[in-house]
């Protein structure tokens, strides 16, 4: 199977995000919602869609004189690729040992984290087994 191409970083992904949110959009809609905020250039923004485009992440249609772009992934799909490559880099090559270090610093955080993830475990595994 292909490995997917990720978005690149933050602005990346946050010029997806609006992609996903808005269903098509052209370079100045989502420009107007990211890239301004951000105090980016217009060609920025336009060249992060490129990105995307390249990485077939998003598909594109010719409107005019701008392209209007659509998400070709499903967001739940980047999600979960992105969350397993941190975790891989988290985790590293001794993985036992990093998931205890996760379960404490989670538990310094909010301990009600931890309630919370036992519930996500014990749900994935019930649906995992059809229980």
């Amino acid at each position: 199977m292909k490995r997917m191409r990720l978005p690149g970083g933050d602005l990346e992904y946050a010029v997806l995000e609006k992609v996903w949110d808005l269903g098509t959009a052209t370079a100045r809609d989502i420009h107007s919602l990211v890239g301004e905020p951000a105090g980016l250039v217009y060609t920025t923004t336009a060249k992060v869609l490129d990105r995307l485009h390249e990485k077939g992440l998003v598909t594109r249609e010719r409107k005019g004189k701008a392209f209007s772009y659509r998400a070709r992934i499903a967001r739940k799909v980047v999600d979960h690729a992105r969350a397993r490559t941190a975790l891989s880099r988290l985790l590293g090559a001794r993985p036992h040992t990093a998931v205890a270090a996760l379960v404490e610093a989670v538990e310094s955080i909010d301990p009600r984290l931890l309630d919370e993830l036992e519930r996500a475990v014990a749900a994935r595994r019930r649906s995992k087994h059809g229980t």
